[in-house]
């Protein structure tokens, strides 16, 4: 990316309406690789939009930062620091009933290897809740934009560290983070002893 394309990407707060909602829900399933439409299916969307544009959980508006190239939203990231998290509400199953809560609580229970240790952030620690940048726009340095972003916001909220997880397999995203400066610290079990299934906790000094 050269400096004049650096130049046309803008990085700005997310506002709470309900189409950002949506980008930002479509942008956070691929950071999570299918994670919400599975556990809630076509509902998903609507979910995550409705949970964005509440205070106080993991997925508002008010962690949320985009980049913007010609007006349009390429890329996004959530973060937030440990103090925040332990505050947190549980939005998505506050907000779902019958058989979609069932299927919500399926899948969480399946996943709760891999969600414990997602949910395990030191004090001190900013924690980097999802980046995703266009699938056409990757390899345009977005990606590292919205990162010093974040640091940025670490320091400004008293972190000492970010932190972030990422999937061992996921091989470009760990190059974007150690060219960061970020560093892997733990791992986590295989989901069911599968291959490619863990996580690694990468970490930076702020």
């Amino acid at each position: 990316m050269d400096g004049g394309a650096w130049a046309q990407v803008t990085l700005r707060s997310a506002e709470p309406t309900v189409g950002e909602g949506r980008v930002f829900a479509r942008l956070l399933d691929e950071a999570q690789e299918g994670w919400f439409r599975a556990a809630l299916g076509q509902a998903a969307g609507d979910l995550v939009a409705e949970a964005y544009l509440r205070p106080n959980n993991e997925l508002s508006y008010t962690h949320v930062t985009f980049a913007e190239h010609d007006g349009r939203i390429v890329g996004m990231a959530a973060g937030y620091s440990a103090e925040s998290h332990r505050s947190f509400a549980n939005v998505l199953l506050e907000n779902t009933t019958g058989w979609l809560r069932l299927r919500l609580r399926v899948v969480v229970r399946i996943s709760r290897r891999v969600l414990r240790f997602i949910d395990t952030i030191p004090g001190g620690d900013f924690y980097v809740r999802a980046l995703a940048v266009d699938t056409e726009r990757r390899g345009e340095g977005i990606g590292t934009l919205l990162l010093v972003s974040l640091e940025r916001s670490a320091q400004a909220a008293g972190s000492r560290r970010l932190a972030l997880d990422v999937a061992a397999k996921n091989r470009q995203a760990r190059r974007l983070y150690e060219r960061v400066g970020m560093s892997p610290e733990t791992e986590s079990r295989r989901w069911f002893g599968l291959p490619n299934t863990n996580l690694i906790r990468m970490t930076k000094l702020v």
